[in-house]
């Protein structure tokens, strides 16, 4: 039993390594470390959503957009002209007020808060959108069409399974040759499993299901902010091809937070014999 039982462990090390030194995103040694300690994360299992999977889905949704608040945050308020104003802010507080330097900080203390809250606003907000819309109703709106679909990465952690990422695509037609392209939409890790390759993985799930059905390409849009996930879209192949300013958010809101859309398509060579 024992020599059995040693056997099956050295096993699942090569299995291991074996998948580190194949995968890109985990290829350097801390990332190597990471991986490993994220052990029962190999046996991911990615399927299609079912009706149980909904508030797990939605909390990893929320959780993956919230998390880019304070980043956000970061960025605009280390930006020359949110610098520029918050001193202007302070000074006229600080006159206004007689000289009081308590009123100077209320003052730039203010237009802090402002530039918080617009980046609170643009990505909770969203959040709040898309779950009264599309995720509120994720079968009905992803797998009512054999050209949609939705995806969820499983795991089964301490013997319980936990979905630890989602992905979802929808079919669109080019206006102009009406030849149909996936769009990617809700690509979400949770933090537990980031730097596992579980990104990639999701990635290559959708461009194989659109290559399946005959699709010219992929397309997604995110934001300057996500750094993260735009290098993963670049090392699967996608590429920039319009950046704007075009959200579902305030155009004011948008200028003070000061994000960029970046839209990046990938295009598909179809299955060889297809």
């Amino acid at each position: 039993m024992r020599i059995s039982s040693f056997l099956l462990k050295m096993t699942s090390l090569r299995q291991a390594f074996s998948l580190i030194l194949s995968n890109p995103l985990v290829c350097s040694s801390r990332s190597a470390e990471r991986f490993l300690e994220n052990w029962p994360l190999l046996n991911i299992v990615i399927r299609k959503f079912q009706l149980s999977d909904h508030e797990a889905v939605t909390a990893i949704f929320r959780d993956g957009m919230e998390e880019h608040i304070i980043p956000s945050f970061t960025h605009a308020i280390s930006q020359p002209l949110h610098i520029t104003v918050t001193l202007c802010f302070f000074t006229v507080g600080y006159f206004l007020g007689g000289g009081s330097v308590v009123l100077g900080l209320l003052a730039g203390g203010f237009w802090i808060g402002l530039l918080y809250y617009c980046c609170y606003e643009f990505y909770a907000g969203y959040a709040r959108l898309k779950l009264n819309t599309d995720m509120w109703d994720i079968a009905g709106f992803y797998l009512s069409s054999p050209d949609n679909c939705f995806w969820v990465a499983e795991a089964e952690i301490n013997g319980q399974p936990q979905i630890m990422g989602i992905v979802a695509v929808e079919a669109k037609e080019l206006p102009d040759s009406g030849q149909k392209y996936g769009e990617l939409f809700r690509m979400s890790v949770s933090s537990a499993s980031r730097h596992t390759g579980l990104g990639w993985r999701l990635g290559q799930t959708v461009m194989n299901f659109c290559k399946e059905r005959g699709f010219s390409k992929i397309v997604l849009q995110t934001t300057s902010t996500h750094i993260a996930a735009v290098a993963l879209y670049y090392k699967m192949g996608f590429k920039l091809v319009q950046t704007h300013k075009q959200a579902e958010a305030p155009r004011w809101g948008l200028w003070l937070v000061g994000v960029s859309i970046l839209r990046m398509e990938k295009i598909l060579q179809p299955f060889e014999g297809m």
